[in-house]
């Protein structure tokens, strides 16, 4: 498939989170709101039980008909409800009157509670106004962070998901991009400890230097030290200005897809989950002895990078996955276990091992392992040749 891929950002759209975005979206039908719908129908059945039924005297109650509306409507709706009720009030207080009239008391209750109601609501409003606006933020710096990538992109078959563990901030430490080059396609995939605005920064640096290094250096192991300084760089200039968790480390696996090499590829991994080869024949695991995580590279004496060769067929995928997949627990407090279900899946249709398949399967898998609670930032990978 080609075209433009966007990232799946989670599950479809869960109810009941409580923001903006989910609410409007469940009181809209066809791209209309609906949300007056509820309030008008409460009036009326106020009305009806008021004025039809001599055991119940409850007109006032109209008052709770604009404080509802003040949680789901516009100030406009909620004004136009709060004069509705007030009309409604005075009418059978006064012309379907068949009960005691409740007086200048009652009506000013559903004055009050309308003019309040009213209030709220433009303070709601302004608060969504103020939560959208940092929601775009958010996603504004996610797409530069982690920027939006092709199908296919550098003779490769790419899809991606990430999952930010704070869905308000929508954005974390994983991070993950494909750079063509003269020397082959590199890929990176990583997870920057802790979480985050300083986080953010860490990947971000990283990103930008594998963006360059990774285009313009012949060697895999050149790219995963120019990776290395980076961080170092950086964990230098935040601690010169003060900020906190300077000494960030960073996961990583760095991906090289040759021209010269059809059946293989290279590959440096720093600390990372080593990534699975999933073909139509099932999963394995790469036989990778992974380095220490960027950062960590002055604990050893000497060079801290081995660039492995492993065998990968041209119809087999690479997965490559972050610990908040691997570390999500059920309710029993286990570990997720992905390559199971993808082997499953696998033998039931060898279709799954195609990156986009095989990515909403781990997601899906993850979610409902988890149900849904994720504690890590989550990113799930896969790439393959595109002739495979």
């Amino acid at each position: 498939m080609r075209g433009r891929w966007r990232p799946v950002e989670g599950l479809v759209r869960a109810a009941g989170r409580g923001d903006a975005v989910s609410r409007h979206e469940l009181l809209s039908v066809r791209g209309r709101s609906v949300a007056w719908l509820f309030p008008l129908v409460l009036l009326a059945g106020i009305t009806v039980t008021d004025v039809h039924t001599a055991a119940f005297q409850i007109i006032s109650w109209t008052v709770l008909v604009p404080g509802i509306a003040a949680a789901v409507c516009g100030v406009l709706g909620t004004a136009a409800l709060a004069v509705l009720s007030a009309v409604v009030y005075v009418l059978a207080d006064n012309v379907w009157q068949h009960h005691e009239r409740t007086g200048t008391s009652g009506l000013v209750l559903v004055v009050l509670g309308g003019l309040i109601a009213v209030a709220a609501a433009a303070v709601r409003v302004a608060g969504e106004r103020r939560m959208l606006h940092m929601r775009n933020i958010a996603d504004t710096t996610r797409r530069t962070v982690l920027r939006p990538l092709p199908e296919v992109f550098g003779g490769l078959e790419i899809a991606a998901v990430y999952l930010a563990a704070d869905t308000e901030a929508r954005v974390g430490g994983d991070f993950y991009d494909v750079q063509p080059g003269p020397h082959g396609t590199r890929v990176l995939v990583g997870d920057v400890q802790g979480k985050g605005l300083g986080a953010v920064e860490t990947a971000a640096a990283l990103l930008s230097t594998f963006r360059e290094a990774g285009y313009h250096e012949a060697d895999l192991a050149t790219v995963a030290e120019r990776l290395e300084v980076r961080i170092l760089r950086h964990r230098g200039h935040a601690a010169a200005v003060g900020q906190s968790g300077g000494d960030r480390f960073a996961t990583a696996v760095l991906i090289e897809f040759s021209p010269g090499l059809p059946d293989a590829v290279d590959a440096v991994v720093l600390g990372h989950e080593p990534p699975l080869a999933v073909g139509p024949h099932g999963v394995r695991r790469m036989a990778v002895t992974g380095g220490l995580p960027l950062g960590m590279g002055d604990l050893l004496p000497g060079p801290s990078v081995t660039v492995h060769r492993l065998a990968l067929a041209p119809e087999e995928t690479l997965l490559l996955v972050t610990d908040g997949v691997t570390e999500a627990r059920d309710a029993a407090g286990r570990f997720h276990r992905p390559a199971d279900d993808v082997s499953r899946a696998v033998a039931a249709d060898p279709r799954s091992a195609a990156p986009r398949r095989l990515v909403a399967l781990v997601r899906d898998g993850t979610l409902r392992h988890c149900r849904g609670r994720l504690v890590d930032d989550t990113t799930v990978f896969a790439v393959r040749r595109l002739n495979g």
